[in-house]
């Protein structure tokens, strides 16, 4: 079941609806943080209540930390769902100080993405033995990266879009490249025009940077615990590794560089290690750009 944006809320007495069979509750008082849309499906996010404590639960879905939220009168896990993931019901581990771990489960349900037959050059699918190597050398690079988990909390879980432009539906996508299947699409594609300007989604820190064989030209940003996003494909790029940047601040322009078939941005949102649906993230504020 998808929810709208939704904010996480603490008073002395909390009223809460209940996902059937999900394990995910949600509460309706006063505003304490903003969480993304609940879509508990591969490539989706789940809003896990966690209730209270003095002290915020560690929470771990297999042996990846989950970004927890909130404050001693209601805390919330926010786990991403990776594509890759099988639908039925799935569980966290819920660690507190003093008490027996706690498995606390949700149901991911099934969702049909569509499938895209794109045209690119031959040489980025086909690849030659130095650009296996390339790739290989950039996939265990990037691996590292995208396991990054801050200890500082995100300043918020709404994101604005990075650059302006109409938001394709694409995440989740099986794309065949040249007749040839290929993994499914892990980010957002916003059409702009070739050195628009790309600006942070939310305040953060800059972890990577390079231009590498399939992404081209790319940033990574850590928002902190585990929630990253990704901004690829640039013509430039005006940011260092280690730069803290505030939301809206440049980040590079678009381009075409890497494996495309024209000027765009490829804009992915990692959670908790899985990439997800950055339209989960947004709203009819967030979603304009310079807003």
């Amino acid at each position: 079941m998808d929810r709208p944006f939704q904010r996480s809320w603490s008073c002395v007495t909390i009223h809460r609806a209940a996902l059937a069979g999900a394990g995910c509750l949600f509460a309706v008082c006063a505003v304490a943080v903003d969480l993304p849309q609940h879509r508990s499906v591969p490539g989706g996010v789940a809003v896990i209540d966690l209730g209270a404590s003095s002290a915020p639960p560690r929470v771990t879905l297999g042996a990846v930390p989950v970004l927890v939220v909130g404050d001693a009168a209601r805390w919330t896990a926010v786990v991403g769902i990776a594509l890759a993931a099988k639908p039925g019901t799935d569980h966290i581990s819920v660690h507190r100080a003093g008490a027996a771990d706690v498995r606390q489960s949700f149901v991911v349900d099934s969702v049909r993405y569509p499938e895209q037959r794109l045209k690119v050059a031959p040489g980025k699918v086909d690849l030659s033995k130095q650009d296996v190597e390339r790739y290989e050398r950039e996939r265990a690079h990037l691996a590292e990266v995208a396991a990054t988990v801050s200890d500082t909390a995100p300043a918020t879980l709404r994101l604005r879009q990075p650059t302006a432009g109409p938001r394709s539906s694409s995440f989740g996508s099986r794309r065949i490249f040249n007749g040839q299947p290929r993994s499914p699409h892990s980010g957002m594609d916003i059409a702009a025009s070739e050195g628009s300007p790309v600006v942070a989604a939310a305040a953060g820190r800059v972890i990577d940077t390079g231009d590498y064989f399939f992404n081209g030209k790319t940033v990574w940003l850590d928002h902190g615990r585990g929630l990253l996003t990704m901004y690829c494909h640039l013509s430039a790029i005006h940011v260092s590794p280690g730069a803290n940047v505030a939301a809206g601040d440049l980040l590079g322009t678009v381009g075409a560089t890497g494996r495309v078939t024209g000027a765009h941005l490829h804009w992915s949102v990692s959670l908790n290690r899985a990439m997800v649906d950055p339209a989960l993230f947004l709203d009819a504020v967030a979603a304009r750009p310079g807003h």
